[in-house]
């Protein structure tokens, strides 16, 4: 079968390559899938995208033209799909649903230590030889109350990790895990997550009912000086409400991996360029904001787990089987 790879870079390559049989017949572009994009797929079989793709109707309803029925997320989340004119056109959608849970905590709870504990500022005077501890005055996770919301396996994942330290957990989902119950973890209401938790860490899907969960009215309810960090979805924060949180020190300490209009700028080298995004050049004049090019889950086991469950669901599209992570 021929597919096409969008918004492919060169370890997208490498490790779909590597676990490929020889009648997969790749054809890997740089560019994201869009209306303008799209036509370079004529002749595939499936296309194969990743989190910022565009798979919206008239993108679906083009690739319906050409052809092609298959698309294949290489992740979890599928906010960029328009599901229902898919299920329309009979375009079968396919994503990973789960790619070492543990890849995307261990980033999570790296920035919280990185936001606690000031190591980036630590490691640049160091190159600078000045070791004054001044200003890296920092702070203990253990006896902290963490908020984690969203308890997939992700936030389960996540959960394991911070009981180590000897955190509080405090979780919110619409389903509620034994197995985190087990580790101490109490379920609550956001209301009261928001106003206990010392830190907040986002691990829930983008919906139309979670785009924004913190706003304005949310960091109202959080702790004076609180620790927020989003390795999920860029949009599940009103960035300009986070702002004007950091300006009033409501929040104290953001992280983050996604941003809401990371399309634009993640995954590109955009070093020798102005950066015309006002928003995104206003977090980063905080000297308490760290902020990664979504690259939480970005580990070799990862990587593994992503190549070989897309090229399971592309055999089994192409043997007309069910993969079992149909959406």
């Amino acid at each position: 079968m021929n597919v096409t790879v969008f918004s492919s870079q060169p370890y997208d390559e490498r490790a779909l390559r590597q676990y490929s049989p020889d009648n997969i017949n790749w054809q890997f572009l740089p560019q994201k899938l869009d209306l303008l994009s799209v036509a370079a797929a004529a002749g595939s079989d499936a296309v194969c995208v990743f989190v910022n793709d565009d798979l919206s109707a008239t993108v679906l309803q083009k690739l319906s033209e050409l052809g092609i029925f298959a698309v294949a997320l290489r992740c979890a989340g599928f906010n960029n799909v328009d599901l229902t004119v898919a299920k329309k056109l009979g375009v079968k959608v396919m994503r990973v649903p789960a790619y070492s849970p543990q890849a995307v905590a261990e980033h999570t709870v790296g920035m919280m230590l990185c936001l606690s504990r000031k190591f980036h500022k630590a490691y640049n005077r160091t190159r600078d030889n000045n070791f004054d501890l001044n200003g890296l005055l920092g702070f203990n996770l253990y006896q902290k109350t963490v908020g984690l919301i969203g308890t997939g396996r992700i936030g389960i994942a996540t959960a394991r990790i911070l009981q180590g330290f000897g955190c509080e957990l405090l979780c919110v989902d619409p389903i509620e895990n034994p197995e985190l119950q087990q580790l101490g973890a109490r379920y609550v209401g956001l209301s009261e997550l928001y106003q206990q938790s010392d830190i907040i860490s986002l691990h829930c899907p983008l919906t139309p009912q979670s785009q924004h969960l913190i706003n304005e009215e949310a960091l109202a309810q959080m702790k004076n000086g609180v620790m927020l960090i989003n390795t999920s979805r860029g949009a599940l924060i009103n960035t300009k409400a986070v702002i004007q949180a950091l300006k009033s020190g409501k929040i104290g300490y953001l992280g983050l991996d996604v941003y809401e209009q990371e399309a634009d700028l993640f995954f590109k080298d955009l070093s020798d360029q102005v950066i015309s995004d006002e928003v995104f050049q206003r977090l980063l004049t905080f000297p308490n904001v760290l902020i990664t090019g979504h690259q939480a889950f970005f580990t070799k086991e990862a990587m593994a787990q992503i190549s070989q469950t897309t090229i399971h669901n592309l055999l089994s599209f192409s043997r007309q089987q069910n993969s079992g992570n149909e959406l």
